[in-house]
C-alpha cells in the first residue's frame, strides 16, 4: 500500500471512529483536519475527497464492525501493537473531545483481542492509548 493509500485508509478509520458515538464533535473535526493536513492527504480540506466527504457528512452509515474491518485491512498481517502511528491517531481522535464514549472503548477492546495481546509484555490497548494520551497532554502542558 503506497503512502497516499495508507493515509487515505487512516482517515477512513478515523472518520469511522469519530462516528462511533453517533456524532462527530467539533474537536474531532479539527483533529481530522489536522491529520489530513499532516499526511498531505487533501491539503487542509478533508472534504476535497468525495468518499471521505460522504463519510464525514454521515450519508454513509458506519458501524463498529466497519471500523474493525478497515483497521484489519489497514494493518494487513501486522498487529495493532506494531503500528504506533495508528494507535496514536486513534487515541488522539478519541481523546480530542475530552471524553471516551462507550462505543469507542468497545472498539478498542475488540481490536485489542488479537493473538499478540496474549504476549507477556503486551500492554492492553486501552491502557496504551491512555498512556499515549497522557504523554501527549504532558507535552502540550509545557
Amino acid at each position: 500500500m503506497d503512502n497516499q493509500s495508507q493515509a487515505r485508509s487512516l482517515m477512513q478509520i478515523l472518520i469511522g471512529v469519530a462516528w462511533l458515538d453517533g456524532k462527530i464533535q467539533p474537536e474531532e473535526r479539527q483533529y481530522l483536519a489536522k491529520v489530513a493536513q499532516a499526511h498531505q492527504l487533501i491539503g487542509t480540506d478533508v472534504t476535497a475527497d468525495p468518499d471521505l466527504e460522504a463519510l464525514l457528512a454521515g450519508t454513509i452509515s458506519i458501524t463498529p464492525a466497519d471500523c474493525e474491518e478497515w483497521i484489519q485491512a489497514y494493518l494487513g498481517d501486522r498487529s495493532i501493537y506494531d503500528d504506533d502511528r495508528l494507535i496514536e491517531a486513534i487515541s488522539g481522535l478519541i481523546y480530542s473531545d475530552g471524553d471516551v464514549a462507550v462505543a469507542e472503548a468497545k472498539l478498542l477492546t475488540n481490536i485489542q483481542s488479537e493473538p499478540s495481546s496474549d504476549l507477556p509484555n503486551s500492554q492492553p490497548l486501552l491502557a496504551k492509548v491512555q498512556q499515549l494520551y497522557q504523554n501527549w497532554r504532558n507535552k502540550s502542558d509545557k
